[in-house]
């Protein structure tokens, strides 16, 4: 099973957190500050982090800013705070997920079961992949290569993606790709699309004119390919 950090300043929740991942099979280890964060970030190399916001010494954006300057691994957000500019801000910084205070144990293990399967590449069909000029997606192994060179990309990003590739010129709206890529309505929050699409598009920026995506003013976004 996978190797957890939960960080979080209080204490009562790392221990019911843990609780939960043990009887779930896997190891966890706890943090109560910024700084003991990245510590065992570096000893545990844990295959998840559940990280809070609201910590001493070193804040959770901070800690998430690190951690994404060295590694791709999983980040869900804990948080009380509930705006969307938290939310925005947290996926910005490459977290993969948002969960907001208080929160059911039974939904936290779900969100980490499906964000440890989408990083482990564990795909349903035999192989998911989408390929155009100078584009090359998988689900197989998530996988993003980019003008001939592999590119690294959080799960979601890479999701999203596919999930537009592998339907060339259909409109998609922010509700149908929340719903699809992420399966549940995320805070109801469609600017969670928006940013995930920025993202992608700093990534593919300037590398072929066949294809791009596109903004449907009022709807949503597709990707086009030009014949």
């Amino acid at each position: 099973m996978a190797r957890i950090l939960v960080v979080d300043d209080e204490q009562n929740i790392c221990e019911l957190l843990t609780l939960y991942l043990m009887k779930e099979g896997h190891t966890a280890e706890t943090a109560g500050d910024g700084e003991e964060a990245m510590r065992k970030f570096a000893s545990f190399n844990p295959d998840l982090i559940l990280l809070d916001i609201m910590l001493p010494k070193k804040d959770g954006w901070q800690v998430c800013r690190e951690i994404r300057q060295q590694s791709n691994v999983p980040i869900i957000m804990l948080s009380a705070k509930g705006e969307t500019f938290d939310k925005v801000l947290g996926l910005e910084l490459g977290a993969d997920d948002y969960v907001t205070k208080p929160f059911d144990s039974k939904e936290v293990m779900a969100r980490i079961k499906t964000v440890l399967r989408r990083a482990g590449g564990v795909a349903e069909d035999a192989r998911q992949e989408v390929e155009y000029p100078d584009l090359f997606v998988s689900l197989t192994n998530y996988k993003l290569v980019v003008g001939g060179k592999q590119v690294d990309a959080p799960p979601k990003e890479i999701e999203l993606l596919y999930h537009l590739a592998k339907n060339p010129n259909r409109v998609f709206t922010r509700d149908q790709l929340l719903d699809e890529i992420w399966g549940f309505k995320y805070f109801g929050d469609s600017r969670t699309v928006d940013v995930h699409i920025k993202r992608i598009r700093e990534k593919l920026e300037g590398v072929s004119d066949r294809w791009a995506i596109r903004t449907v003013w009022g709807i949503g976004y597709k990707f086009e390919t030009v014949e």
